[in-house]
């Protein structure tokens, strides 16, 4: 049995979670739900990012403390990551004692190590808002490409990195002026002192191929010292010993992966050393979105290597969510919340088209909404859930809803190759190639479509009536089905759910087969388990 420890990366505390989001934390899920399904013993935390300028000011625009903006956040994500089943052992907030033990614990041990370093910098002003301006208050032209309206950190147009003072005609976001000057005395985070460690640890199977072409590129531009200090005013965690600094947003965030399972292992009794300690047996994994890849893959290891913690198993990175081929946008309507869709349409068909698009590389993936509408009803409803309607009406109607399930069924020909595939889609699963899984399913689908055609019970129902044939038929029609719901179960959960209540079984392990060893098994009388998509509803997404 494996011990796995998963993360999702954490989303930020002063906004609605929306379906560009929806995808990481669908794709970890099916993976969790996996694992689970295979008997590892697998945890899945994730939290608030609740730190930030950014937090300070929408609180301020609202009226409001940051701590009742993080509290109410909270509320609204955890209700809509529940009602996409995200299935989370502990969803907490980095705003929390646990984290702010652990990034103390954290800093004091990178500084005794001697991997802290002081000095003056000079920081953009605005004079206007009076304050410091974070990197991404500050818009400007990109140095590296000449881009147009880039943030203070990073460009969107070519993935650099730089200074906000390397910015060209930079502009505050606050005031629309032109920052000036400041000195101030800050502390960094040296990074390059751990270059051979993330050469070697980046060179092995932590990270996908892109990403290590990239971080080649930085290795290649030479690692930056980091700066981990931000000046009052800040809504965040005040460093110790300091009165007017705080933990930049991006120390403490991804510590909060520390302390959503610290808070997880103390209410649960689980030992937190066992899996952070630098010997650690325990798999990690962190599922994030490729623009933050820098700092999971540099900043975070290096920080969990100098406190002499582990370092994560592998960081998997997917890409972006486009809307018919283009960004989400609020102008074209495109701008999809989560609580938008879920006034419509049902959460397990967005987890399928996302699984069916999704396949461990940080390609982005296209919601076409046409696309959308014709996948999940010709693959849900007109493939899987088809073979359990047109068998099961006439093992209600003519058998009395008993499912034959005896041993010749069981060596039927085309139900060992369903039964044998469990491996292959199995792999699929675990190397996150959610697109060949589903390719493989829906195969097998079309396989028992064929199989029920060719014999038409319908036509030997009323023709001859209830036959043993006409029996045997449709039973194997419905095992048939009975095994791709427990392939699909790690992406539908709900809809499976409806599966398993009408099958009357629960399938909780990879391998389960309720049906062997018996002779029959009782069903329920069929209802229809996932409906079609009605044109009315994709148009109402984006009204």
């Amino acid at each position: 049995m494996r011990e796995i420890l998963v993360t999702s990366a954490l989303p930020y505390a002063n906004g609605a979670i929306h379906l560009g989001h929806l995808i990481e934390y669908i794709q970890t899920d099916i993976w969790v739900r996996f694992q689970k399904l295979r008997g590892h013993r697998c945890y899945y935390v994730c939290a608030d990012d609740a730190h930030g300028t950014p937090i300070m000011l929408r609180a301020r625009e609202d009226k409001i403390t940051p701590e009742q903006l993080i509290e109410r956040t909270h509320r609204d994500h955890l209700r809509d990551f529940k009602a996409f089943h995200i299935d989370f052992d502990n969803y907490y907030t980095t705003h929390s004692d646990e984290n702010y033990h652990h990034s103390c614990e954290i800093y004091r041990r990178l500084k005794q190590n001697g991997h802290v370093l002081k000095r003056n910098v000079a920081q953009a002003y605005d004079e206007e808002a009076g304050m410091f301006l974070p990197d991404r208050f500050i818009r400007g032209q990109c140095p590296k490409c000449g881009a147009e309206d880039q943030y203070g950190d990073c460009c969107e147009a070519c993935g650099s990195t730089y200074a906000a003072d390397e910015l060209i005609n930079p502009t505050s976001i606050l005031s629309g002026k032109t920052p000036t000057r400041r000195e101030s005395e800050h502390l960094f985070f040296s990074l390059k002192d751990f270059a051979g460690d993330l050469k070697d640890w980046t060179r092995g199977a932590a990270v996908q191929t892109e990403i290590g072409n990239k971080i080649r590129e930085w290795f290649e531009q030479g690692l930056q010292d980091w700066d981990i200090s931000r000046d009052a005013p800040y809504f965040g965690f005040k460093i110790p010993g300091y009165e007017d600094k705080y933990f930049y947003v991006w120390l403490d965030a991804p510590i909060g992966y520390m302390a959503s399972f610290q808070n997880l292992c103390d209410r649960e009794g689980i030992d937190f050393d066992h899996f952070w300690n630098a010997d650690s047996p325990v798999e990690l994994h962190h599922f994030i979105g490729k623009d933050i890849s820098y700092f999971h893959t540099l900043f975070w290891p290096a920080m969990l290597k100098g406190a002499g913690r582990r370092l994560p198993s592998a960081v998997h990175c997917h890409g972006f969510v486009t809307i018919n081929g283009q960004k989400m946008s609020k102008s074209r309507g495109t701008f999809i919340t989560a609580e938008t869709y879920l006034r419509t349409l049902d959460p397990d068909y967005l987890r399928y088209y996302f699984a069916a698009h999704v396949n461990g590389s940080i390609e982005d993936v296209d919601l076409n909404l046409k696309d959308f509408t014709q996948r999940v009803n010709s693959d849900l409803v007109g493939k899987f859930v088809n073979i359990a309607s047109r068998c099961a009406s006439f093992i209600g109607k003519h058998f009395n809803n008993e499912l034959l399930c005896t041993a010749e069924l069981m060596e039927d020909e085309l139900y060992r190759a369903n039964e044998a595939a469990g491996a292959e889609i199995a792999q699929f699963y675990e190397t996150l190639d959610y697109t060949a899984a589903i390719r493989r399913i829906m195969a097998l689908a079309d396989d028992a479509n064929r199989r029920i055609e060719r014999h038409k019970p319908w036509d030997m129902a009323r023709n001859d009536g209830a036959t043993p044939e006409l029996h045997r038929v449709c039973s194997l029609g419905v095992l048939l089905f009975a095994r791709l719901a427990l392939y699909l179960k790690p992406v539908l959960p709900h809809a499976c759910s409806r599966c398993e209540d009408f099958l009357q079984c629960r399938f909780e392990h990879w391998h389960d087969n309720p049906f062997k060893g018996k002779s029959s098994h009782a069903i329920k009388p069929f209802t229809p388990l996932i409906t079609r998509i009605e044109q009315r509803q994709v148009d109402a997404l984006t009204e």
